[in-house]
């Protein structure tokens, strides 16, 4: 059923009102072909939501927002070594990683506390701790919003990049995520190199970790770093750490000598955002009722009644700050409506 000027605001992270003027949730295939079927004669423009946590409302819609509310996983095959599972897109992403902990099945412990939907985890290719979508991605279902056919994506298909996919380039509004399936492991490879990771099993003096120990210890990061959704409005991680080529980092390193970097391959570098945006003076900078966070300068927040907008032009005020300071242009995370 169609519902007229739905407030948005418990459907996105952020907590940002922005008025839908036509709203409704689907919980089956069919469902979402007969609204989409109704779309096609009224042509509104068309929102698909998820978990919310990836978008920024800066303004109220004058279209359809559909809700994915598809539920379920299931294990498609398994063998002593790995295991096919398949999840709908409206599960909520960390409730996904607590099934495979629970059953034993590796590969995403290094995801956990992620906020979202599964649906949106190909989207993003989202990651975290040195582990990615696309290191476990097997393929997933997608309706074509245009034939109302269903698709099989596998990896290379998907296109998988760093934040992002084909369905945030070249696809992008052109299908729904129905379903996911990962390759998930009985015999596991643990990821802990990310050092944050050791150090805190270190604290937690496990000198042997399972998969529920990283994931333990990733929760634990996470949540001394990050605000809870639920508590502070925010998406996560509004930008992406930057990439650069080594003789632009070797100018700036001499520079700015402690800059933070990864190395990436042979000829690119990857800096931290965080960091950039942190020394350029904007971690906890508070402005009215938002701003910086003051653990995480990657997370901008909504501290309650701020508008997307406001929060929008900090962004903008921050890629500027830094293309000024360091002459590296940042991108941001988050979709922008």
């Amino acid at each position: 059923m169609i519902q007229e000027n739905i407030n948005l605001q418990p459907h996105n992270t952020f907590g940002l009102e922005s008025i839908a003027k036509n709203f409704a949730s689907f919980n089956s295939i069919d469902e979402l072909k007969a609204l989409l079927t109704l779309n096609q004669t009224a042509q509104h423009e068309l929102l698909v939501l998820g978990g919310g946590s990836n978008i920024l409302l800066t303004k109220d819609f004058d279209g359809l927002v559909l809700k994915n509310d598809l539920m379920g996983i299931e294990v498609i095959s398994e063998d002593s070594n790995q295991c096919l599972v398949k999840a709908s897109a409206g599960e909520e992403w960390h409730e996904f990683v607590l099934y495979a902990i629970k059953n034993n099945l590796g590969g995403i412990e290094n995801l956990s506390l992620i906020p979202g939907s599964v649906g949106a985890s190909p989207m993003q290719n989202i990651g975290a701790y040195g582990v990615e979508i696309k290191d476990v991605f097997h393929e997933l279902e997608a309706l074509n919003i245009e034939t109302l056919t269903i698709e099989t994506f596998n990896a290379e298909q998907c296109s998988f990049g760093y934040r992002e996919s084909v369905f945030k380039r070249t696809l992008k509004g052109k299908y729904v995520i129905l379903n996911m399936t990962l390759n998930l492991t009985k015999v596991h490879e643990l990821n802990t190199s990310y050092g944050a990771i050791e150090n805190q099993l270190a604290e937690m003096e496990i000198s042997k970790p399972t998969i529920k120990n990283v994931s333990d210890a990733v929760i634990s990061i996470r949540q001394s770093k990050l605000p809870d959704p639920k508590k502070i409005g925010n998406s996560g991680s509004f930008f992406k750490n930057p990439v650069i080529g080594k003789k632009q980092f070797a100018a700036l390193k001499e520079k700015f000598p402690n800059i933070a970097h990864y190395p990436l391959d042979e000829d690119h570098i990857k800096l931290a955002a965080g960091w950039l945006i942190d020394q350029a003076g904007w971690k906890g900078k508070t402005i009215e009722n938002y701003g910086v966070h003051k653990n995480q300068a990657l997370v901008l927040v909504n501290y309650g009644g701020a508008n997307g907008q406001d929060i929008y032009n900090l962004s903008q005020a921050i890629l500027e700050s830094i293309q000024t300071i360091y002459g590296v242009t940042l991108e941001r995370e988050v979709n922008i409506i």
